[in-house]
Order: C-alpha cells, then structure tokens, then sequence
C-alpha cells in the first residue's frame, strides 16, 4: 500500500509586505535582502488570522482539487510552529472548521522541516492501514514571532499555507522518507520564551545564528538527499523536480549543485513568499502542480530543515 497525494491547495494572506516597504520600517533595502536571501516580498496575516484559518482555506483547496469530501479524511496532521494557542491543537482546530469529527487530529512541531516531518507520518499512517485518506497541512502565521526592528531576521519570514490530500492505493506514491534530529544545535535557532505564572518568560522573539544554521544546512539537505536516493537504488539524476524548504535562495543553489540539479528542475517560491516554515514545502508544491510544471510520473525530491536541528526528505512519484 502507497501513500498518493491526490490534490493539493494553498492560502496567502492578502496584505502583501515587499522590501521596499519593509524598508521604510527598518535599516535595509530591496537590493540589500534580495542579493542575500532571494527574498522579494512575503505576505502577512491579518489581525484576527489564525493559522488554523489560513489552514482551512489551503484545505478547502486541496480537498477541492482532490475532488474528496471532507467527510472521507480519517486522518488530520497539521505541521506548525504558530498555533492559535498553546493547546488545543491546530489539528483539532481544523477539524471542527471543517466539520468532521471522530478521526485522529494532531500537530507536529519540527519548524521548518515541520511538514515533512508530517507527511512521513501520514505515510507510515496509511501504509500500516490506521488511516486511508489523510489530510497534511503545513501552516504558519510566523510574522507574530518576529522583532520587527530585528533586521537579520524581519526580512526573512512570511505567512502562508499548503495542504496535501493523501490517499492510499497500490500505484507507487511515496516511495520513501528519512528523518533527523540534533538537539545539540537546539541554541543557534530558537524562540526560547515559555508560559509561566500567566506570564511570558524568556524571549519571545525568533532568535537565529545566521552563518552557523547556513553551514548546517548547506550540508545536512544534500547529505538527506543522497540518503533517501541510496536507500532506493535511484541516482540524483533520476530526480525531476526538487521541491526544497524555501529559507535562502543560497542554501537552494548549493543544494542543487550538489546534486547536480539546475535550477530549471528545481521549484523555488522564495521570492514570492519569503520563508513560511512549515508551510513552504507545500506553497511550493502546490504552485508548481497548478502551473503544470509537475506531471504525471514525474519523481519528486521534498526536503527541509528548522530549528532543533530536525531535517529529513521525502521521495515521491507523481500520479
């Protein structure tokens, strides 16, 4: 049994913030974040968005374009780091926005490799027979962690969602996935505060080694890739689309070299929707499935990296 994406939806919030405007706000400029990270504009959640709103409507989508009811979706995972509250989760959140009830709903908190993380469980879900049609949401309302008058880390984030409809069939779909983790890195990025006593204790603004987390991933995203492809006796140039984490347009480019990709094969959204964590791997994938660029038997690459160090990738063949 393989776990088939059958559709795929995404959400933007309509207030779009570029360089330029962000600009005015803090001490930079368009060419001073657009040669660094790739980065254009972002959109940015309205007062009163939730995430669990801007995943409903990348859900809504998805289901759409899946041509399945809501009510066949026995499986909810939702990857995120911006809940609408500590608990409940943005999971059971959703389920109840969508009106279906009984079947298992939860959260995975992995950051930026949030999503992954979550579409591999929803794998092992169907493959094991527990579930036989799941929904995989990567959302995120990041920009309400952000010190806007940090300028290293502002320019980098935006808001968004993506959604997957997972179905399980005999006809090859994910073919595999690997994970890890190094909590040893846990200090280069952070948002460290807590809730105590009614209280926030600690910063709670996002907190980023830029240099050490670029070293890192440089690395650790070509090295999940190698794996994933080894594992199933396919070779790099076997790959015809990568669908990486959308953090930093560098970090893109040293991927793909690495694997020997140019840059027509790989799928990049960056400029559009700057860094939207866990829900960049899916904004992308849905853009380019709606595009046309992905079709039919096409093999596809996903992968990602955030705060933990959690990172892993996903291969896939498209139906």
């Amino acid at each position: 049994m393989f776990a088939q994406i059958i559709g795929t939806g995404s959400y933007l919030p309509a207030r779009m913030l570029s360089n330029d405007e962000l600009a005015q706000k803090v001490d930079t400029s368009d060419d001073w974040i657009s040669t660094r990270t790739g980065i254009r504009q972002r959109h940015i959640a309205a007062d009163g968005e939730q995430t669990s709103d801007l995943a409903l409507e990348a859900s809504r989508a998805a289901l759409k374009a899946a041509g399945v009811d809501a009510t066949a979706i026995d499986l909810i995972i939702v990857a995120t780091t911006s809940p609408d509250m500590v608990f409940p989760s943005v999971a059971c959140t959703l389920q109840d926005k969508l009106g279906i009830y009984g079947c298992a709903a939860f959260d995975v908190q992995a950051v930026c490799a949030g999503f992954v993380y979550a579409l591999t469980t929803a794998d092992q879900f169907i493959r094991s027979g527990m579930a036989t049609c799941a929904l995989v949401v990567g959302a995120e309302v990041f920009s309400r962690l952000l010190d806007w008058e940090d300028r290293s880390t502002c320019v980098l984030f935006g808001d968004g969602a993506g959604a997957v409809v997972l179905r399980g069939g005999d006809r090859e779909g994910i073919i595999g996935a690997h994970l890890h983790a190094d909590g040893r890195f846990r200090h280069l990025l952070n948002v460290p505060a807590r809730i105590e006593s009614g209280g926030i204790k600690g910063n709670p603004y996002l907190y980023m080694d830029g240099p050490a987390v670029f070293k890192f991933a440089s690395t650790a995203l070509a090295a999940a890739a190698d794996e994933v492809l080894k594992k199933h006796g396919l070779h790099q140039s076997d790959i015809d689309w990568l669908v990486p984490h959308q953090a930093n347009l560098r970090i893109i480019e040293m991927t793909a070299r690495k694997l020997g990709l140019p840059m027509e094969r790989v799928i990049v959204t960056l400029a559009q929707h700057g860094n939207t964590s866990a829900a960049s791997i899916p904004l992308a994938l849905d853009t380019a499935v709606r595009d046309g660029r992905i079709r039919s038997g096409d093999l596809l690459l996903l992968e990602g990296i955030g705060g933990g160090f959690a990172w892993g990738s996903v291969l896939l063949r498209w139906l």
